[in-house]
């Protein structure tokens, strides 16, 4: 796989699909202690037709580094990726975490996001009474306990337990700095005044049972957008695992122009 160096940081990424194809970049970043892997099913949809980016953030993944302390750090290496390979304008999708980054990127840089779409994400974060207890333990529990417990939590009842098992396994080998300081940085995000600024047509997709960041974040934050096309799936907060499919034939209509 093709790497940067950048910032102390390696950041491993893929860049598939046609230079000349069918629209600008489509760029998808993941979420916290994940990887670019969430995102397989839309690499191998949209890949056909136009130009794919994605990437493993900092100590995620196969990315190397450490050290960052703010969203907006993490959106600089983004920033460093898309310049190094002369994409100047692009689509941005992001999940959870890298919702939050992607609404950095279009509050610093408008002019260069032509869409954008935030899946399972919010702008201010909120705890429920059940997160933030289980946030407040995890300096009194093992490290891998603690992952093992909010990625168990992130997906919808009936999900298969051994793909759970799965995800678990790749989350607890992002490093316990990266984790909790990251942690630390969704925890101080919050850019819900300045949604009104956000002009760019915009999607929120959501999982109907979402308790990590419930719909009731997101239907606030969607009041906030001027103009934003919401969908409500029948999944929890790993969206683009628990129904890749819904989600990338949703995106393939707001990509198009037409209502989802």
């Amino acid at each position: 796989m093709p790497q940067l160096e950048v910032a102390g940081a390696s950041l491993t990424y893929d860049d598939e699909g046609p230079r000349d194809g069918d629209g600008v970049p489509l760029v998808f970043i993941h979420g916290w202690t994940a990887n670019r892997h969430r995102w397989d099913h839309q690499l191998a949809h949209f890949s056909d037709k136009r130009r794919v980016i994605r990437l493993d953030l900092r100590g995620h993944g196969e990315s190397t580094g450490a050290g960052v302390r703010t969203i907006a750090e993490l959106a600089d290496d983004v920033l460093a990726l898309l310049d190094h390979l002369e994409v100047e304008r692009f689509v941005l999708v992001g999940h959870s975490m890298g919702g939050m980054i992607s609404q950095t990127i279009t509050l610093a840089h408008p002019d260069r996001v032509e869409r954008l779409v935030l899946v399972n994400s919010i702008s201010r974060m909120t705890y429920s009474r059940g997160r933030g207890l289980l946030m407040a333990a995890s300096t009194r529990v093992p490290f891998k306990l603690f992952v093992a417990a909010n990625i168990q939590r992130a997906f919808a009842p009936g999900y298969p337990r051994e793909e759970i098992r799965e995800y678990i396994r790749a989350s607890s080998a992002t490093p316990r700095e990266v984790v909790m300081t990251l942690y630390g940085a969704m925890r101080a995000f919050d850019v819900l005044d300045r949604l009104g600024e956000i002009r760019v047509p915009t999607l929120l997709v959501h999982g109907y049972h979402d308790i990590q960041l419930p719909v009731s974040q997101m239907l606030r934050m969607a009041k906030a957008y001027p103009d934003a096309e919401v969908r409500i799936l029948d999944a929890g907060h790993e969206l683009p695992v628990e129904k890749p499919a819904e989600l990338t034939a949703t995106l393939d209509r707001f990509l198009t122009g037409a209502r989802v």
